[in-house]
């Protein structure tokens, strides 16, 4: 790939603007923290500390410099793109603010953009590689309807997976960085830099919020960023052909796997899908692994501890897809080993942390039957 001047200087702006905005967020909490601090109770909330919630804003702003720095062909292809992720990142962000946004709208928000992208730039999903939607993909209505539903999963599989320092931005500069690779080796240079552009800007935030947490994603940075991942890798095979469409799912893996593993898991538990709580593959992860091999660290970099093996998990199925691009054999066999990885993972951390559970409870059950014992002997003796 030829860096030239206006890549360079696109990166190097979007990398410094995101992180001078996200200090300038955390530097001013005292100012809008009334409106954009996070809470620290709820069935999901692991930080000790209120911290700003809109991290989102500094991603975007980063993005929007490196864009008006790029050259015009960059501009034609990652000016689209950001028009596109406005309902997306505009919903996500009142949530941010509001807390009163439902998950409802949020996703019919993220398929919007899905659709405000195809009518802007004419790319959809025709390729899957099964037959029968294939040929059902032929009807541009459903490709973009089957598109616009795809980028919206991936957008709210990728605010799923929020929950600890680095944990999502890490997983999506994985995924960036593979669909990147993939562009760079079929020879599609411009999409490969969009790609390396959109992993410097979101570095920025992340140097600020891995490993302390100072600032976190939001729901508006996390739309925005799996919005910008799963078009990209829809744009892979429609600009690249040669390019199995496995490849892009692959880039994706984790959190989609981790969001349809928890709709499977909710809906076998007799729950809403929609209705949040702690059994995440991070958050057992924090249970059984941070919180006893770490425990003497502080929170913030103990709950930092989470994201590595989480990104190990996304790192491995990405690997396939830049190993085996054009191979949809070898990336089905990939697909179906990084989802035995997940689920071997997920039970053997359900397991431990189902032991640690047992563990910490033990005490104060039997300092309540010695108390029980003592009372009757007490009652005993004066009868």
């Amino acid at each position: 790939m030829d860096l030239t001047e206006p890549t360079i200087i696109a990166l190097e702006l979007g990398l410094a603007v995101s992180l001078a905005c996200s200090l300038l967020l955390v530097a001013t909490t005292r100012w809008h923290g009334r409106f954009t601090l996070d809470a620290t109770r709820g069935i999901q909330k692991f930080h000790s500390v209120p911290t700003p919630r809109i991290g989102g804003l500094a991603i975007m702003l980063g993005l929007i410099f490196a864009c008006m720095a790029s050259s015009v062909s960059q501009q034609a292809l990652l000016g689209p793109l950001l028009a596109a992720a406005a309902p997306a990142f505009l919903f996500g962000i009142a949530e941010d603010l509001t807390r009163r946004v439902s998950i409802g709208a949020r996703l019919i928000a993220t398929m919007a953009s899905g659709v405000a992208c195809w009518a802007l730039t004419g790319v959809s999903i025709a390729h899957t590689g099964i037959g029968l939607l294939d040929t059902m993909l032929t009807w541009l209505p459903l490709s973009v309807l089957f598109t616009a539903f795809a980028v919206g999963g991936v957008a709210n599989a990728v605010n799923i997976i929020d929950g600890f320092n680095g944990l999502a931005s890490g997983t999506v500069v994985i995924g960036l960085a593979a669909v990147g690779l993939i562009a760079l080796d079929c020879g599609d240079a411009e999409l490969a830099r969009t790609c390396f552009i959109v992993c410097a800007v979101t570095v920025g935030f992340f140097l600020v919020n891995f490993p302390y947490g100072k600032l976190f994603l939001g729901d508006g940075g996390a739309y925005l960023l799996g919005f910008l991942l799963a078009w990209l890798s829809v744009t892979l095979v429609y600009r690249n052909p040669q390019v199995s469409s496995w490849a892009p799912l692959l880039a994706c893996a984790y959190p989609t796997f981790e969001t349809l593993f928890t709709i499977v898991r909710r809906l076998w538990c007799r729950r809403h899908p929609g209705q949040p709580d702690s059994c995440h593959l991070h958050s057992l992860v924090k249970i059984a692994v941070a919180g006893r091999y770490f425990r003497r660290f502080s929170a913030p970099v103990r709950n930092a501890c989470v994201s590595p093996f989480s990104w190990f998990l996304a790192a491995v199925p990405a690997w396939f897809a830049v190993s085996f691009p054009q191979s949809a054999e070898a990336l089905v066999q990939g697909t179906l080993a990084s989802f035995a990885l997940y689920l071997a993972c997920y039970w053997y951390m359900a397991r431990a942390a189902r032991a640690r559970r047992r563990r910490a409870t033990r005490p104060a059950v039997r300092s309540v039957a010695l108390a029980s014992v003592e009372t009757d002997t007490a009652a005993s003796l004066q009868a």
